[in-house]
C-alpha cells in the first residue's frame, strides 16, 4: 500500500470512528457503552482497512476497554470464548497431522478421479467432495486439498483451472454450513445458541445438501462453454484409466492409522450430545474437548513432530485475533448494547419471525461479502440471542444467521478465507489472478439464488421453527 492510500484509509478510519462515537452518544448510550462500541468498531474497521494489521487493532481495542475500566481483566478473559479457542487449537493440530501423512489427498483423489469421466461428472464430484470435506474438517483445510486435486487434474488434461477453482470455493463455503465443525462461525453459533452436532445434521446439513444441487445447475449454465471444451479434451486424451490405476496403490501404515484416528474423532464429535447426557456434562462440553483428546494422542504417538504441530500448524495469529474479538463482542453484550439494538430491530419488524428472517439472511450475507464472516458473526451474535428470546423461537434465526454469513462469502472474491487462500494458490501456481468483476458476475448470481432458496425454506417450511 502506498503512502497516499495509507493516508486516505487512516483518515477514513478516524472519521468513521468519530461518527460512531457521536452517534452512540446521540442514541443515548452511557460513556462506558460508547467506549466499548468505539473499541469494537475500531477492531472491525481496522481489520477491513488494514488487513495485515488486524491483530494490532484487536489488541488495541481490547486494551482500550481494559484501560478505561469498562470491564475487568478477569471478565475480559471469561468473555473470550476460550472453549471455542481450545476446540480450534485441537482441530488445527489434528488437521496438520492428517495433512502431513497425506490422508486427505489420498481420499480426495479417489473420490474425484473416476472411470468414464466427463466434464459434468467431474464438476458434480468436485462440488460434493468440496462440500463434504468442508463438513468434516474445515473450509481452509478443505480448499487447500481441493486445489491440489484441481491442479493435478487440469494439468493432465491441459485445461484452464479457473472455473473449477471458483466452483470448488463456492461449494466449500456452502458445505461449511453442514456441520458444527465446518466453519469457526458454526462452532461459535453452536456454543452461544446451545446447538449440538445433531442439530446441525438434522437442520443445517439437509438444507446445505439441497443447495449443492442448485449450485450444480447454476454451474452447468454459467460454465457451459468451458465444460463442453473439457469434454472434447477428455475424448482427445482418451480414458483416464491411467490416473485411476496410479491411485490404486495401497495406503501406507501412517495413513491407515491416521484414518482410524480421524474416524474416531468424527464419531465422538457426532455423538457428543449423547455422551454428555450419559456423563451428566454441560451442553457441548464433550464436543469442545474431543479435538484436544485426539491431538493429545497424536502428539504422544508422533512425539518427534509434536512441537512442529503446535508451532506451525496452529494459526496463532488467527487464534489471538479471535480471542480479543470474541471478548470485545462479549463486552458489547454484557453492557446491554446488543439488547438495545435488538429491541429497536424487534420494534421495526413488529415482532414478526417471518419478517425478520429475510433481512437477517441478506444483511448478514452482504456484510459477509465484504468482511471476514467470523468478524460479522462475533459482532451480531448478541443481537441474535436477544431477538431469539424476544420472539420466543428456537433456532430459526440462528440458521438464517449461519446461512447468510457463509453463503454471502460466495458473492465477492474476498468474501471468505477459502476464497482468499484459493486465489493466492492460483496466483502462485499460474502467475495470474481472477479479477474482482470476473468473480462478482458469478458470485452475485450464485449468492442471490442460493440465499433466496434458504430464505424461502426457513420462512415457509414448518420444520424450521
Amino acid at each position: 500500500m502506498d503512502s497516499k492510500g495509507l493516508l486516505h484509509r487512516s483518515l477514513f478510519l478516524m472519521c468513521a470512528i468519530t461518527l460512531i462515537a457521536f452517534g452512540s452518544f446521540s442514541f443515548g448510550f452511557a460513556p462506558n457503552q460508547v467506549i466499548a462500541i468505539v473499541a469494537f468498531f475500531l477492531s472491525i474497521l481496522g481489520t477491513v482497512l488494514f488487513w495485515q494489521f488486524r491483530l494490532s487493532f484487536a489488541f488495541f481495542g481490547g486494551a482500550l476497554i481494559l484501560v478505561s475500566g469498562v470491564t475487568t481483566l478477569e471478565n475480559f478473559i471469561r468473555l473470550s470464548s476460550m472453549d471455542v479457542i481450545f476446540f480450534l487449537i485441537g482441530m488445527m493440530i489434528i488437521v496438520g497431522f492428517l495433512r502431513e501423512i497425506g490422508l486427505f489427498n489420498y481420499l480426495l483423489q479417489r473420490t474425484i478421479i473416476v472411470k468414464g469421466l466427463t466434464a459434468r461428472k467431474m464438476t458434480v464430484g468436485l462440488i460434493f467432495s468440496s462440500a463434504l470435506m468442508a463438513c468434516v474438517v474445515d473450509e481452509v483445510s478443505s480448499i487447500v486439498f481441493m486445489m491440489m486435486v484441481i491442479f493435478e487434474f487440469c494439468d493432465y488434461f491441459e485445461f484452464d483451472p479457473v472455473p473449477f477453482i471458483i466452483v470448488s470455493v463456492m461449494a466449500t463455503n456452502i458445505g461449511s454450513t453442514g456441520t458444527v465443525i465446518g466453519n469457526p462461525i458454526g462452532l461459535l453459533i453452536a456454543t452461544k445458541a446451545n446447538l449440538t452436532f445433531e442439530h446441525f445434521l438434522v437442520f443445517a446439513f439437509p438444507l446445505m445438501f439441497l443447495t449443492l444441487f442448485i449450485l450444480c445447475a447454476l454451474v452447468f449454465l454459467i460454465f457451459k462453454k468451458q465444460l463442453n471444451e473439457l469434454d472434447e479434451k477428455i475424448q482427445a486424451f482418451g480414458s483416464n484409466d491411467f490416473l485411476v490405476s496410479l491411485l490404486r496403490v495401497p495406503p501406507e501404515k501412517n495413513i491407515r492409522i491416521g484414518f482410524i484416528i480421524f474416524i474416531i474423532t468424527i464419531l465422538l464429535i457426532s455423538f457428543h450430545h449423547r455422551i454428555e447426557v450419559m456423563l451428566g456434562l454441560g451442553v457441548n462440553t464433550f464436543l469442545l474437548m474431543v479435538p484436544l483428546m485426539s491431538s493429545a494422542f497424536i502428539m504422544v504417538w508422533r512425539r518427534d513432530r509434536a512441537r512442529h504441530y503446535v508451532e506451525h500448524d496452529v494459526e496463532w495469529w488467527s487464534i489471538l485475533f479471535f480471542i480479543f474479538l470474541f471478548a470485545e463482542a462479549g463486552v458489547i453484550s454484557e453492557l446491554g448494547i446488543a439488547e438495545t439494538v435488538a429491541n429497536s430491530i424487534f420494534t421495526i419488524f413488529e415482532g414478526s419471525k417471518a419478517a425478520l428472517i429475510a433481512p437477517i439472511v441478506f444483511i448478514t450475507a452482504i456484510i459477509s461479502s465484504a468482511l471476514d464472516n467470523v468478524v460479522v458473526v462475533a459482532g451480531f451474535i448478541p443481537v441474535i440471542q436477544h431477538l431469539t428470546e424476544m420472539l420466543n423461537v428456537k433456532h430459526v434465526l440462528w440458521w438464517a444467521f449461519l446461512f447468510g454469513a457463509c453463503f454471502g462469502g460466495n458473492i465477492t472474491i474476498i468474501g471468505s478465507t477459502a476464497n482468499i487462500i484459493a486465489i493466492g494458490a492460483m496466483e502462485k501456481r499460474l502467475k495470474r489472478a481472477i479479477g474482482f468483476r470476473e468473480w462478482l458476475k458469478i458470485g452475485v448470481v450464485v449468492g442471490i439464488v442460493t440465499l433466496l432458496f434458504v430464505t424461502i425454506v426457513l420462512i415457509f417450511v414448518p420444520y424450521y421453527k
